[in-house]
């Protein structure tokens, strides 16, 4: 048994609240278990008690056995001076004040229902599990655990909009300078990301606004600042795009030194670095506001249409710079664009409405529903639980879930580990 459960029993009264009494036989009765503490400190701040018909209000401890006070040295911690109540799961020693009097202790054994403690054993058996709960995951409430989805996603959400802000301080506010950072990252996929986030920050975007006249100026600056342009190559494209990025070097006193590698290997040539960063200069080639549209839409087919975008013609027959290949028009794909739109279009849309004082939720949970399930292992694994997830705001939930919940053992935290318990 660990400690965090005793804080759940405490936190949410999973024990028979009539006819306490302390383990001096004292009366007790709680009027406020008091507010969890999640830094130093004693567990709960603020309780309110009666003992022995007096009133107290201070602070609550909380240990599996009383003598764990000891253990925890918190007789030589002042913070622990105001307890009020020590409550322990199994009482095994008095725990006295400075002025040697006696702190009122409340033993829970006698109080916790066993079919609470056998749910709570089974939980948290020391079996190897893919997640504790997976043999009873697939017979929770459907009403419940959509719920519960909902609230992870936009627990995912406040999350990723940590990152939106700190690229908000860093760009000076420039909203359209971290939608460029984002999208740029996003377009490198997972293979990419880094390289082309680092493409991204390399350069002031006030540098990419000057330069969008032109696709193949836009061109010549990614492929420069990434590092395209340092070989030798005898490609009538390469030379014009390379000395394109030599002015551009000259006029902006250009820097790379900081920019990652860019990576082929593995890569499906559709992945290619040189035909997502092609597409996405035509993107900023094509659109001069794409910051006030992702905004403004509220349709998933809007952005569909918004993010469909092909390359430069010259990449329609290659996929480097050394060799030409068969012909074809190289858009993004719907796929792609799901992808732009789950981890990128929607967490700064959030971010944006939260800054704002906007409440856009419900905009955002009917477009991340519009979105077809992510394909994953973790997906893969709850679907094996007979669980389907359908839409991306599922999928996303699940990722939440799996690594902030189940890895973590937070059972005590999630809604479907709460619902075992008391079952």
């Amino acid at each position: 048994m660990k400690e965090e459960f005793l804080h759940y029993i405490w936190q949410h009264k999973k024990i028979n609240v009539l006819q306490l009494e302390t383990t001096q036989h004292e009366p007790l009765e709680i009027i406020s278990g008091g507010i969890l503490n999640f830094h130093s400190g004693p567990d709960f701040f603020n309780g309110k008690l009666r003992i022995g018909g007096q009133l107290w209000a201070d602070n609550i401890e909380i240990h599996i056995k009383s003598s764990n006070w000891f253990l925890h040295n918190h007789e030589q911690d002042p913070a622990y001076d105001n307890v009020i109540l020590h409550v322990v799961y199994e009482h095994d020693t008095e725990i006295f004040r400075k002025d040697n009097t006696i702190i009122p202790t409340l033993e829970l054994k006698r109080h916790i229902d066993n079919g609470l403690l056998d749910n709570y054993h089974k939980l948290f058996s020391a079996k190897r599990k893919w997640i504790n709960c997976e043999q009873d995951f697939p017979n929770v409430s459907e009403f419940m655990l959509k719920n519960w989805l909902e609230r992870l996603y936009i627990e995912r959400l406040e999350r990723k909009s940590e990152t939106v802000e700190s690229l908000l301080k860093s760009s000076y506010n420039d909203w359209e300078a971290v939608l460029f950072k984002l999208l740029a990252k996003n377009f490198g996929l997972k293979v990419n990301a880094d390289s082309f986030f680092s493409l991204a920050n390399s350069f002031d975007f006030s540098v990419l606004r000057k330069s969008r006249l032109k696709a193949e100026t836009l061109e010549a600056l990614l492929f420069g600042q990434s590092g395209l342009l340092d070989k030798e190559c005898d490609n009538l494209y390469y030379f014009q795009l390379e000395e394109e990025y030599v002015f551009l070097k000259q006029k902006f006193q250009l820097e790379n030194q900081g920019v990652l590698p860019l990576q082929f290997f593995r890569l499906r040539p559709p992945n290619f670095p040189t035909i997502r960063l092609s597409q996405l200069a035509n993107l900023y080639h094509r659109e001069q506001q794409l910051f006030s549209k992702v905004i403004a839409m509220h349709k998933v087919s809007d952005f569909y249409a918004l993010f469909e975008v092909s390359t430069s013609a010259f990449w329609e027959s290659h996929y480097t710079f050394g060799k030409s290949s068969k012909s074809s028009v190289k858009k993004t794909t719907k796929p792609f664009i799901d992808l732009l739109l789950i981890n990128t279009i929607l967490p700064l849309k959030f971010c944006y409405g939260k800054m704002n004082g906007q409440s856009i939720d419900e905009i955002i949970l009917s477009l991340i529903s519009s979105i077809a399930s992510e394909k994953n292992t973790i997906v893969k694994g709850f679907n094996q639980l007979k669980y389907r997830s359908e839409s991306a705001l599922e999928s996303q939930a699940l990722i939440q879930l799996k690594s902030k919940y189940c890895d973590k053992n937070r059972c005590l935290k999630c809604a479907v580990g709460n619902s075992l318990l008391i079952k």
